[in-house]
């Protein structure tokens, strides 16, 4: 069964901006390719974490929402995991309340870009 998700993860800061990217769209082509379908990407960009996580006091924060299959997101978690770059990652799913808001949040964020 699909169902709508979003993560959040947040990469070590000591990463070059390609090496960023590189790493966001790492996990955006595991999804795509194990037929997941990307809604929306947002990066962040570096913020300060509320603690420290392993010495480090901040990070680059990344969003993704998608549509994927349920069984799926044990291997997408397993890869954050295995990825020495991710200090932290979070994936929810969301339900149909949350999913009308982020599409209303997304929607009225391209419209302040126009």
């Amino acid at each position: 069964m699909v169902n709508h998700y979003e993560t959040v993860f947040v990469l070590t800061p000591v990463l070059s901006e390609p090496q960023m990217k590189e790493a966001v769209d790492k996990f955006e082509n595991l999804l795509t390719q194990n037929g997941g379908t990307i809604l929306n990407r947002e990066e962040w960009g570096l913020r300060k974490l509320a603690y420290p996580i392993q010495a480090k006091t901040s990070g680059f924060y990344c969003v993704l929402q998608f549509d994927v299959e349920t069984a799926f997101i044990a291997k997408l978690e397993t890869e954050f995991t295995r990825d020495e770059r991710v200090l932290r990652f979070l994936t929810t799913r969301l339900d149909k309340y949350a999913f009308e808001y982020a599409e209303k949040r997304r929607n009225h964020t391209k419209k302040e870009e126009a």
